[in-house]
């Protein structure tokens, strides 16, 4: 019998796919905004040719994509990512088929006819990109935490990590600039002509780009957190007894005693070395000023940690969005 883990895993898969879906569907693809990637693109095919919904464009792309991803990326992923890639596309183009009223409105992908024009949102495009860029970064990340990806760029991305070296999110970036970029330059976003001055497609690549960005912040957060840690070395010529009991009972946490020795003075001291959360920083230099005032005390930022009472470190091949 399956771990109920196992379930949960799968749940949040479909759950991500979901929300990534209604990004796109209520406040990226009625507006034009291409927000890189294989959905990006095919919101730019999708206005050469309307009959064909932007769900079933992700199809074409991503075929050849799940190959790449079944062989360089292990089978297992692999039958993930073919259910997430599968499932998101067809999502969207079923959530689409119901916000719009007529085939008509659906072909146009118009924002007026959207839900009964209750989510017309024409007049507010950059909020609009920054909504849904981050509707899609939450269902990005959802996905890829319960270790598959929605296809499409995401492969790219996994790829480009596993082999160059480059973290996630940096590799989502870099693909889906170059999306917004080729689509500028080929088709001026599929919106948009010499002869509408009303909707230049150069004004909505900017919101594409913001979109971008916002994206792939958003998807980092949910797969990493805020990574708020901080690490303090506290140096002291006193013998800091009250400040380990602090950081053992009150904190509950642990740190490094380091034995170490001033460079000028050649005395002996006593150096501490532990990470705390951000929250905890001003309670641990209250104690350190109250144990000892004249200790020297050193606050930086942390990258990430992992070990017992922290993160886990990561398996080989596992996703490294950060």
């Amino acid at each position: 019998m399956a771990h109920p883990d196992f379930w949960m895993s799968w749940a949040g898969i479909f759950f991500g796919c979901a929300v990534m879906a209604a990004g796109f569907v209520f406040f990226i693809n009625p507006y034009n905004i291409v927000p890189g990637g294989v959905y990006g693109a095919s919101i730019v095919l999708h206005n050469l040719f309307p009959s064909i919904q932007v769900g079933t464009f992700g199809y074409m792309f991503d075929i050849p994509l799940l190959v790449l991803s079944v062989l360089l990326l292990g089978s297992k992923l692999g039958a993930r990512t073919i259910v997430a890639a599968l499932t998101t596309p067809f999502i969207m183009n079923v959530m689409s088929a119901a916000v719009y009223p007529t085939q008509e409105a659906l072909e146009a992908l118009d924002p007026t006819r959207l839900l009964g024009g209750m989510m017309d949102m024409t007049d507010h495009l950059m909020l609009t990109s920054i909504i849904g860029a981050t509707v899609i970064g939450i269902g990005q990340g959802i996905v890829v935490r319960n270790k598959a990806t929605t296809g499409g760029s995401d492969i790219v991305a996994m790829i480009i990590q596993k082999y160059c070296h480059i973290r996630f999110s940096k590799a989502i970036l870099m693909v889906d600039a170059a999306v917004v970029l080729f689509g500028l330059a080929v088709i001026g976003f599929g919106i948009g002509s010499a002869d509408d001055a009303s909707g230049p497609s150069w004004h909505l690549s900017f919101y594409s780009l913001i979109a971008i960005l916002v994206c792939s912040r958003v998807l980092a957060y949910v797969i990493n957190g805020a990574k708020d840690d901080k690490l303090l070395f506290v140096i002291s010529d006193t013998d800091m007894k009250e400040l380990h009991r602090f950081i053992l009972k009150d904190l509950d946490r642990s740190a490094t005693h380091i034995k170490s020795s001033g460079l000028y003075t050649g005395n002996d001291k006593e150096m501490l070395f532990l990470v705390v959360s951000q929250k905890e920083v001003t309670a641990v230099k209250s104690k350190i000023k109250e144990v000892d005032p004249r200790a020297f005390v050193v606050v930086t930022d942390v990258y990430d940690t992992y070990g017992e009472g922290w993160k886990q470190l990561p398996s080989a091949g596992e996703i490294q969005p950060e």
